[in-house]
């Protein structure tokens, strides 16, 4: 990530701490409700073992369970292969992939979702280039991601700095196949009027110049040397269309890189060893977020960064492209796009998108007042 200061990290301060337990009801979302549905009523194979219960019990053709239960069965069948021949239509045959003879290049992965990443794919046995700008010591970096990974620090918002790096990568590990970047500025939270042009234009370098850098440089090697091809994977948000109150820079810049992901897949259409993965995730449990709480943790919860990490793998595994958003109100964000204005505006406002940056400011500095009264004081005077 891109920063004049870059702080210094610590293999504790990565790995996983003990958090206290949380009551039954934190479970409860709209994503868990719509899992066990899909893998029940809404599951076609399911919908058969009904059909085959009816059959065993000698159900007449005629009988009306039986005709509501095959009429159902086979409307969720028919929906199911639309969906497999829609995706194989829009993304190609997917390519196949072997962890132990990829390179992986993660950016942003010294923390957070990168560096599940990471660790996820040195336990697979893949080859894996970690870019961060953090300081991490040799003698932590085993700690911190496993013995396979070899990790370089390297400001990927500098054109130089990823150009350097490519050719240490390509000497040590060989052509990157696999590119997933994971690279993000932390967020401002100020309204655009109080929003510094140097920090709007640092958020825009390191979320969007830096995926423009890296894919430049590093997607000639797989079109050239790589036998198999490539993934490409840009991890956004759908904040860059949702756009919340406060968040100018990284709205804007998230939407940038969708839109910049979205072009290359346009161009790389016809090649059907690359495959491009745009992932537009809600509200993760990282540091970039960790002082605004989602309006509806129902509707919006707060996704574990190993849950996003996992799908990430699994998607990049299956050799297939597409988009994947998580948690299951990202998968709406298209539809909102085309509701009436005066109906957005009422689901924004029932929604509380636009206050929930500023209602995190606010708790954060009643939150650091309460921790440090002198430094509260001393601003005060």
């Amino acid at each position: 990530m891109s920063s004049s200061s870059p702080p210094k990290i610590t293999s504790k301060s990565t790995l996983p701490t003990s958090s206290p337990r949380k009551p039954w009801s934190h479970h409860l979302t709209l994503d868990t409700l719509l899992r066990v549905l899909r893998n029940t009523l809404l599951s076609p194979f399911i919908a058969w073992i009904i059909v085959l219960c009816l059959r065993a019990q000698v159900t007449p053709p005629t009988d009306p369970a039986w005709i509501i239960a095959v009429a159902y069965a086979t409307a969720l069948t028919l929906l199911f292969a639309a969906k497999v021949i829609n995706h194989r239509v829009a993304h190609g045959i997917p390519r196949t992939v072997d962890s132990a003879n990829e390179v992986v290049l993660v950016t942003g992965g010294a923390s957070g979702l990168g560096l599940l990443v990471s660790q996820i794919y040195a336990m697979r046995g893949a080859s894996v280039a970690v870019l961060d700008i953090r300081d991490i010591g040799s003698k932590e970096q085993d700690e911190v991601f496993g013995e396979d990974v070899r990790y370089f620090k390297c400001d990927v918002g500098n054109r130089t700095s990823l150009e350097d790096v490519q050719e240490k990568i390509k000497e040590e590990l060989g052509t990157p196949t696999i590119i997933i970047n994971c690279a993000a500025a932390r967020i401002n939270g100020r309204s655009l009027l109080n929003l510094p042009a140097e920090a709007f234009e640092k958020t825009v370098r390191t979320n969007l110049m830096a995926a423009f850098y890296l894919y430049q440089i590093f997607l000639p090697g797989i079109i050239v040397e790589a036998e198999n091809g490539g993934t490409i994977v840009t991890v956004s948000s759908v904040l860059g269309q949702l756009s919340p109150a406060g968040l100018a820079d990284y709205s804007a810049s998230k939407a940038g890189l969708s839109a910049l992901h979205r072009t290359m897949e346009a161009e790389f259409r016809g090649d059907e060893r690359i495959k491009m993965l745009l992932v537009e995730t809600g509200q993760m449990a990282t540091p970039l977020f960790d002082w605004v709480r989602t309006p509806s943790h129902f509707f919006a919860p707060v996704l574990e960064p190993v849950e996003v990490a996992r799908e990430i793998v699994a998607a990049v595994d299956s050799g297939r492209g597409g988009v994947l958003r998580l948690p299951a109100f990202a998968t709406l964000v298209n539809w909102y796009a085309v509701l009436p204005g005066a109906v957005q505006l009422v689901a924004r406002y029932l929604s509380g998108i636009d206050n929930a940056v500023s209602s995190g400011i606010q708790k954060r500095d009643e939150e650091s007042e309460h921790r440090y009264p002198l430094r509260s004081n001393k601003k005060a005077e």
